[in-house]
Parts: C-alpha cells; structure tokens; sequence
C-alpha cells in the first residue's frame, strides 16, 4: 500500500465499476455498457438478478447459496440482493466470500474486540482483515494462505495485501492448479475430477478451489489425498446429521473445525492422533510453522525422517567444518580486540594447549562472549610448536605458562593451579564452544549451593548428538558418559541431578576445595581418571558435584589431546582408581545397559517418585494443576527425585516446560499414557513410590499398574483425588435443570472411587473430601491443601480499582466458564449506575482455544485479558475478587491465591463452605440463586473501605496459620513417609 492509500479504507460495502466491467466485460461490451455511470444502473437494473457481484470482496452467487434464507427473503422482497443483506444486517454473522471467514479470523486474534474495531471504524473483522490483517500476511480462512499465494508468483502489487489480489483477479488462476493452503490440492482435485477440468475450461470457474467451495453437492467431493467425505461420515455417526441438516457445508468443513482439533481420522489409512504423538511434529505445530496436525502431516507426506542415523556417521564431516570455521575465526581474532584483563575476577580459567592455535584462539573468543565480567585466563602452553607461543602478543590479559615439551592436562592444570587467583577454578577444553549462558549459570550454581563443590556441563559434539550428560562410574571402576549418542533435548538430559564425575573439558570447581584436595592426583599422569578421580574426591570431603543442563557446551572431543590413547594406559590408571576408591566403589552397581537410569545419579540413598498427572502441571491451568505444581516443587524442596509423567503428551514449547518446573524435576515431555507400561518396566525397581494426581486418573492407570506390579519395588501407590467430583457433578445436572440425574450421589461415588483400592495412601484436599472417603469404605486417607505465602505488603483500597475475576477454563463445561455466564448475565448488569462507569469487571486466566469467550468482549465493561505471564499485578490493580461459581469440588485455589495477594473476595456459598471460613468474615458469602444480593455484596465491599480492609485482614490471617510452607511441607512429608 502506498502512503497515499493508507488512509484509504478498502470497502467491502462499495460499489466497485472498475472491476466489475473487467469482470463481466463480455455482457457489458455485447450491451455496449461503458461509462461507470451507465456500469453502475446496468447493476441495479439487470446485474443484480443476474447475480452478479458488485466488487472483488462480495460474492452475490455463492452468498445466497451459502444462506438459503437470505434467498428466501430476498424472494419475499425484504431484499433486493445478498449484498444488500450482508451491508445492512449480514456483516454482523455471515460471511461475504468464499476465501474469507470471519470465525476463523477472530478466534486467531483474540485481540480483536467490537470495541476496538468500532475505535478503528470498522463495522466487523473483514474489515479489519482487508485493511489491516491483509497486509500483515494474515489468513482469513482455512483455504487461503497468503505465503503460499505469494510463493506462486501471483502477487503483483505491493499496493494491495495477498487477498486482495486474489480475490481481485477476474479471469482463472494460471494453470488452475495453484495451491493456497496445505488443505486443498488442486492439481490432485483436478487429476482426481476430471469433469471440473473442463468445467474451468469453460471458464464456469476460476479455480479448482473455487469449484470446490461453491459447488452444489459439496459432500461429493474430497479436498485432498489425505481425507475422505465417505469415509469420515461413516465413522463418525455424531457428525452426519450435522451435515444432513445444513449445520456444516460438508465434512471436511467439521474436520476443520473440530476434528482436527479432536485428532479423529480423516482417512482409513491416516493415524493422525499417532503422528502427533511425535515431539517434532508438536514442537513444529506448537511453534506456529504448521496450523495443526494435518497440516504437518500433508506437508511432510505422512512421513517423519529420524536423521540421528545420518549425525552419527557424518562426525567426521563435522569435524572438519569445525576446524574450518576455526581457521576461517583466526584472522579477525589476531587484532589484538580479545581482552581478559582484570583486578579482582569472579572466577579462573585454566586452558592446556599443545599446539592448536587457532581452536584455541576461537576457545578463547566464546569464553569472551560467553562472559561479560572480570576473569583470570591462565594459558599453560605444553610444547606447542606453532602460533601458541605467541599467543600472548594476540590476547590480552592472558597469563601463559610454558613447558617445553607437552607434559599434558593434569600436570599442566597443577602447574596453574598455584597462580589462581579467582574463588572458583574452570578447567576448559580449547576445542570447544560455549553456547550462550554456559559460564554464568555454572557461577549461579555454585554460588546458590553452599555444599555443591563442582558443577558440569551437557557436552554436545560438533554433530550435534550427546558426549555426556554427566557421567557414571561402576563397581569395577569403569565409567561412561550417560546418554552418549542421544539427543541434547531428551527430557533424560535436561534436569539437574548429583552425578558421580563430570568431564574436565568444563568442570568449575571451588577454588579453596580444590587447594585442600592438591589439585588432580599425578598418580594418574599424564592422563585418564584424573578428573573422575577428582570428583570422587569431592565427594568424600563431604561435597556435591552437580551436572547442569543449562551449562551447555559443543565439544570437538580428542581434538587436542596431545596422547596416543592406549588401553594399557587406561587399565593402568583404572586399577589406580579402583583401589583409591574402593570404599565409593562398593556402593555402585555393576555394569548393565538396564541399570544406567538407576545409576546416573549419585545420590543413591535418595527416594525416587514418579508423579503421574493429566497433563503437565503448568501453574496457569489452574484447576488443580497449580496444586499438582506445588506438590512436585514441595518434593523435591524434602529431598526426593520426582519425574513428572503426563497421560497426554504436552503441546507447549520447550521453553514453557523449562520454566515450568524446579530444574531438578525430570519432566517426561515426549511419552503419554500408550508408553507408561513400557517406561515404567524399563525402570525396573528404580522408584519407590507412584502419585497418582486425580481420581480419574487411577481409572486410566489401573490396567497399566497392574501390568507393571512386579516393576514397582516397593508396590507403594498415592492417589490424589484433588477433589471429590460426584458431588459436583451432581449438583451441575440438578443446576442445569436436567431433572432428577439417573444416579444418586452415592452411586456416583461408588463409580468414582471404584479404583482406589490400588492405592496405599489417598490424599483429600480438605477434610470434608477425608470424610466423604472414609465413609465409602477407605480409612487411608490424609489431607493435603494448598501453600499460599501471605505477602508482607500490598496495595491498599484506595490504590485499587477494578472487579476482577481469575480462572482457567479448559472447557465450555467446566465450573468456571458456567460462573462466568451466570455473573455476566445476571450480575454485572446489576452493577450498571451502581459503580463509576470507568470500573472494568477484568476476566483473566487460561483460555482453551476451544472455549469461546468472544460474546464477553462486546462488553465494554469488561476487559478479557486472558492468560498472563504474571498474576501478582493483575491481584495488585483490583479492589474486588469475585468467584461467583455454581458448581465445585475440592477446595478452589483462587481463593486462596487472592486472599493472599491480599484482595478480599465475593464467593458463592458453595465456595466459602468448601474452604471453612466464615462468611461475613473473611469473605462475603453469597448464593448464586440470588443475583441482587450478589450485586450488593460487590457493591458492599467496593464502597466501603473499613469492611473492605476488616475482610482483607481476616482471610490474611486465614493464610498465615492455615496454608504456610512449613506447615505444607509437614503435611506433604508425613503422607511420603507412610511406608
């Protein structure tokens, strides 16, 4: 768009002479219809009953096809086309065009409100989608991508978005067969149909896809290879009549919309909930390169390439690339730019070099880069013979020790030892790259764990497949890299654990620790064991080494060593160690590929947990998630290994399950409930005890369980029912006016616990949950609440302003989404003349994609932010909670959450009985079938500053002395402690 047409609005409700005599030139020519003037009479007179459309952005034909009522009243006379329909009332719910739908739109950008297109001026989202999301390379429906509109060579105007062009054309795509989305393939469609072939070659349309959108027996035709209209309808009996009776054009047209979401088969041969099992295909969708999962699978054929094979055996071709970016680095490393000069520097760097000058010089600029602050370098220069010995005159700051022959790395490293000088000691390989973060998080580490004494890195070889992560050391005193040859990203690598040794080509070691221990042992000159012999050393003086994935390091390997290696060299030197450590040694398990889980950590005596739940456990899913998220961080805080196990696979990216969880919990992110029978059997006796969050949850894993019986060494199963969910469900049909439901409560609690019998322990949420258990037959109950830190201060009441409400909502079924229909509704109109008008009713919390909020944001009332990175802002601007649910169970966590942000609350009865409090009290009990009295209460604690802060104290003090930490974590430890 030009900067003369950008404050021009392309205008879907104007008529358009330029394009329609271009369009429909061979009936205006044979008229000799010319002027616009003439062009536009010649619509209103004869083009309208023709059907014609009057601009590029409104399809008369295919509306009134689309809508077969708008035919009927345009029949009737209430209008004289579909065009005029859709500007004075259609704009509002249907679509104008084929290519364009406005649902599809909105639901991609959930910025998007009527209040903020009325603020632009638009009248809907194609408005906003011609003149704004266009030219930002949006897409408007499943069909039209504009990347791929653009890739075809069609575009010709940069004065116009990619849509708009399109749409403009007025003669057939070139060929017919340009592909716009991955979810039509025309050139299949027309190989597949030859009949539309000839149909576009008597120009009865423009493309292949438009045949297919706007033909008459739409069920009659397949988009692509990949789905079948025949088979999808017969397997899925919900979905035919929905197609029968007109509620979906075909169904593919619910395959998009839903089933794809759902992962049903759109053909026989087609495993779409199997392919996305895959962690590429979850990372690349998640990520955005793929809309979804039959996107991806279309894309790549059905077809994913494991390319580990191919890293392996190219590692010489790396290695050469290695050292060929090295030796491209050097001339611009030699101006003398590299500077480590210092005063007092926060840690040592030692280096051995024999030869290798310019790996060593590229060494040298990553640890730089790496590291913005103060650090002594020393350079122990062991019998180079090239550009090494004048390395000092290219580096600044470097203190360079030199032998004349090559005496190696351990005594090299002794020899440098004597002159450091910083109060932790990094042994550093110089053919090696640290990626970004590597030398700070090594400093974090040691610097926030008093008894850690050596921390250690993720080695990654140049081919990009694991050297180590962390290393393990046998009875007989052998040792290997754990997980050499797998994947850096396998969740196996990526927690912290204390590990026997880590490699000395980066291992950070506190500096006093390692004068008491006199450096590396020179029994094990010149080389093999010096490192591991150092860490076992550690360990005796009563000290932790520590592997950590975030410290992560590309490592040539053997690209410096200055030795012939030799088996007598290491047997010798492994006898050595055997008898030095025999005391460590008798404590480790002989070697087996089967017990490496088990021995990859140090800390032998530790209890292992394995902790199952519906899906990781992000703290913003709310609904018990956030809980689950405090157990496993409570865990690890009393000393367990926890592995966190999800029944379905997450969807997040990487960086989400990172930050998630303490990084010493071992998250598997890349299996789901068909491995757990496979994973725990190749875990064998290694945990001690499985927590199974959620009682539904015992349903799902009682057959795998007792599959793996004899695979849990100690049979100790925990079931968390996190709330007891009969009762809500029954009160969710009564509520909705289902009648009397089938079942009683007791039959339905009957169901529910009908699997509990697995488990040695049951923890309820509250006491009243206890007693229901109890009562049906289980007397091995504990209670387990929530950890809520009252905050030393926050703002005040006159600080504060808005009426917020906090909640995740997973489904349109659940608790929360229920409540905020009902408060919407039947509440915050009540509130209308009662409050300042600038007070915004603030909806926030996790929003499935699935749930459709979007009538909430017609509400200028209310401000729909949705999910946010953090909650403690939103509780600080807000003068009023309110958790107006119908229908619970368990014990909310965002009643807790906002009482000790320090924001009093307005709740349902329901809910002021689940947490025990009293109401009036320590927060405004209210019940959800008295929306006046609702709005009073709000209207109460909003105006009136001494019971507003009265209410605030009470519940403060609730938080104090019924949910703080050590009390928690009692609890917690008592109930690990059962056995």
């Amino acid at each position: 768009m030009t900067s003369s047409d950008k404050n021009k609005k392309l205008d879907w409700s104007v008529f358009d002479s330029v394009w329609y005599k271009e369009k429909y030139k061979d009936v205006l020519n044979f008229l000799q219809v010319q002027t616009d003037e003439a062009v536009q009479e010649f619509y209103k007179d004869k083009g309208i009953s023709l059907k014609h459309s009057p601009n590029p952005y409104f399809d008369e034909d295919w509306y009134l096809s689309k809508y077969p009522d708008v035919a009927e009243q345009i029949i009737r006379g209430d209008f004289r086309s579909g065009f005029e329909h859709y500007c004075q009332k259609g704009f509002t719910s249907h679509n104008p065009h084929w290519l364009f739908d406005e649902a599809y739109y909105l639901k991609r950008h959930p910025d998007i409100s009527d209040v903020g297109l009325a603020e632009l001026g638009f009248r809907n989202g194609y408005d906003h989608y011609l003149n704004i999301g266009d030219f930002q390379y949006s897409s408007g429906s499943w069909f039209f991508d504009p990347n791929a509109y653009l890739k075809g060579g069609q575009a010709t105007t940069l004065e116009l978005g990619p849509y708009s062009q399109c749409v403009r054309a007025t003669t057939p795509v070139t060929g017919y067969g340009h592909r716009l989305s991955w979810y039509f393939d025309p050139e299949w469609y027309l190989e597949t149909y030859p009949e539309v072939r000839k149909e576009l070659d008597a120009r009865e349309w423009t493309s292949a896809l438009h045949h297919y959108l706007v033909n008459k027996t739409p069920t009659l035709f397949n988009p692509d290879p990949y789905f079948s209209e025949e088979f999808y309808g017969s397997i899925n009996n919900d979905v035919s009549g929905a197609v029968e009776s007109g509620n979906f054009r075909n169904f593919f047209e619910h395959f998009l919309k839903y089933g794809v979401h759902e992962l049903r088969k759109p053909l026989s041969t087609v495993d779409l909930e199997g392919y996305y099992r895959n962690p590429t295909v979850q990372q690349e969708v998640n990520r955005g390169d793929y809309a979804d999962a039959f996107a991806h699978y279309i894309a790549h054929g059905g077809r994913l390439e494991d390319d580990a094979a191919f890293q392996k055996e190219s590692e010489h071709i790396s290695k050469k690339i290695y050292h060929e970016m090295c030796r491209i680095r050097m001339p611009l490393l030699l101006n003398g730019t590299l500077d480590f000069t210092y005063e007092y520097p926060d840690f040592t760097v030692i280096i051995i070099a024999h030869n290798h000058f310019a790996m060593t010089l590229s060494a040298l600029a990553s640890l730089r880069a790496n590291y913005n602050g103060p650090m002594q370098v020393i350079v122990v220069d062991s019998g180079s013979t090239d550009g090494m010995r004048m390395i000092e005159q290219h580096v600044r700051g470097l203190e360079v020790i030199r032998f004349p022959g090559n005496i190696g790395f351990l005594l090299g490293c002794n020899a440098a030892l004597e002159k450091v000088r910083g109060p932790f000691t990094l042994y550093l390989n110089n053919d090696l790259e640290l990626v970004s973060g590597a030398t700070g998080n090594a400093l974090a580490r040691l610097r926030s764990e008093p008894k850690t004494g050596a921390v250690g890195a993720k080695l990654v070889r140049t081919n990009g497949m694991l050297q180590e992560a962390g290393s393990i050391v046998w009875r007989d005193g052998s040792v290997c890299g754990y997980l050499r040859d797998r994947r850096p990203d396998v969740p196996e690598a990526n927690f912290v654990r204390s590990v026997d040794f880590c490699s000395g080509a980066f291992l950070l070691v506190r500096t006093d620790l390692l004068k008491q221990l006199g450096g590396f042992d020179t029994d094990y000159a010149p080389a093999y064991f010096e490192e591991t012999d150092l860490c076992l050393r550690i360990h005796e003086a009563g000290f932790d080494v520590v592997y950590d994935p975030s410290i992560v390091v590309i490592h040539y390997e053997y690209g410096t060593s200055g030795f012939i290696s030799g088996a007598s060299m290491i047997a010798r030197n492994q006898e050595t160690f055997r008898k030095k450590h025999g005391n460590y040694l008798r404590q480790k398990n002989l070697f087996h590929e089967r017990l490496l889980v088990r021995a990859r950590s140090s800390a032998t005596r530790q209890k292992r947990i394995l902790f199952i739940e519906d899906r990781l456990p992000y703290r913003f899913l709310g609904s018990g998630f956030t809980r689950s998220n405090d157990v496993i961080r409570s865990m690890i805080e009393l000393g367990y290994h926890v592995t966190v196990y999800p029944v379905y696979r997450p969807t997040e990216p990487m960086e989400e399950i990172c930050s998630s969880f303490p990084d010493r919990a071992e998250v598997i992110w890349d299996r789901e409930l068909p491995e757990l029978e496979d994973f725990i059997k190749s875990r064998a006796g290694y945990y001690d005890l499985v927590w199974i969050a959620r009682t539904h949850n015992a349903d799902r894993l009682a057959p795998v369980l007792m599959q793996c019986a004899d695979a849990i060494s100690s049979h100790a199963v925990i079931i968390d029912t996190e709330a007891v969910a009969a009762p809500r469900e029954h009160q969710k049909r009564v509520l909705r006016g289902d009648g009397v439901p089938e079942q009683s409560v007791e039959e339905m609690l009957k169901h529910e616990f009908r699997h509990l019998f697995m488990a040695e322990k049951i923890v309820a949420v509250n006491n009243k949950d206890a007693e229901i258990l109890k009562k049906n037959g289980f007397p091995n109950v504990g209670v387990l609440g929530h950890m809520q830190k009252p905050l030393p201060y926050s703002p005040g009441w006159e600080a504060r302003r808005d009426i917020l409400f906090l909640g995740a909502m997973h489904d349109s079924d659940s608790p929360n989404v229920d409540s905020l229909a009902w408060f919407s509704g039947q509440v915050l109109p009540l509130l209308e003349g009662r409050l300042p008008d600038d007070v915004k009713f603030t909806v926030c919390g996790y929003i499935n994609p699935k749930v459709d909020l979007s009538p909430l944001a017609k509400n200028p009332r209310i401000n729909l932010i949705g999910r946010v990175a953090a909650v403690g802002p939103v509780y600080d601007s807000h003068r009023v909670f309110v958790a107006p649910t119908r229908f619970a169970a368990g014990i909310p966590y965002k009643i807790h959450e906002a009482a000790a942000h320090g924001l009093p609350i307005v709740a349902s009865s329901i809910l002021c009985e689940q947490v025990g409090w009293t109401p009036g009290e320590d927060m405004l009990s209210v019940s959800t079938t008295d929306p006046q009295a609702f709005a009073d209460a709000i209207v109460r604690l909003y105006e009136d500053k001494t019971l507003w802060e009265s209410v605030r104290e009470h519940a403060l003090t609730r938080m104090q002395e019924d949910h703080s930490r050590a009390k928690y974590l009692e609890q917690l430890k008592a109930l690990l402690n059962f056995q």
